[in-house]
């Protein structure tokens, strides 16, 4: 019997919550040979944390491709700033790697934004929205889905910064960071049940 959770969570809820913090490694790649180190590491797991940032846009009928791409385990997250290096080869073979489950959450918003820098075909990608509902979640968004397994906020609060800034601010690689690391925290929690 599959185990059922809250169906759902009030914001108001959320907001009473202390806040969750990636304590794991935060390593930026910007370089291709970088980019390369990564890959080689992240290609030795079972399976992965993955989310996208864009810089946001404030004006009608502009938007900016894919900024940033966090691929996190369980003790490390690395943010591939795509602004600078756009989807390597390593990156995209990856990507399409069929040993590696990628698990996000609104994977079509994603595929979309990367299909906008590089006609790839991502392979074997796991989307929470899809996989929680079958253990009684009904909420779809990554704060309460996170909220309702353990009792502990995502904050929002760097969502609309540029993610195309020179440099992150440490607020920003922390956001980013923990995305992607909730997203392989929360398959982790539901596949032992």
């Amino acid at each position: 019997m599959i185990q059922q959770y809250t169906h759902s969570i009030t914001k108001e809820a959320i907001s009473e919550l202390p806040l969750e913090e990636f304590t794991g490694r935060i390593i930026v790649i910007d370089t291709l040979k970088d980019a390369e180190k990564a890959i080689s590491y992240l290609s030795e797991f079972q399976s992965v944390g993955f989310d996208t940032e864009t810089r946001p846009s404030f004006k009608k009928g502009q938007r900016f491709k894919i900024s940033l791409m966090q691929i996190s385990t369980d003790e490390a997250c690395f943010l591939f700033r795509l602004n600078r290096i756009d989807i390597p080869d390593v990156l995209e073979e990856f990507l399409a790697n069929e040993k590696v489950l990628k698990i996000g959450l609104s994977l079509r918003d994603d595929f979309g934004a990367m299909r906008r820098r590089k006609d790839i075909q991502p392979a074997n990608f796991l989307d929470l929205q899809n996989y929680v509902g079958q253990f009684g979640i009904e909420d779809a968004s990554l704060q309460k889905i996170y909220a309702i397994l353990f009792n502990k906020k995502i904050s929002k609060g760097q969502r609309l910064s540029n993610w195309e800034a020179d440099v992150l601010s440490d607020a920003q690689k922390k956001y980013a960071a923990l995305d992607a690391w909730a997203c392989l925290k929360i398959y982790n929690q539901l596949k032992q049940i």
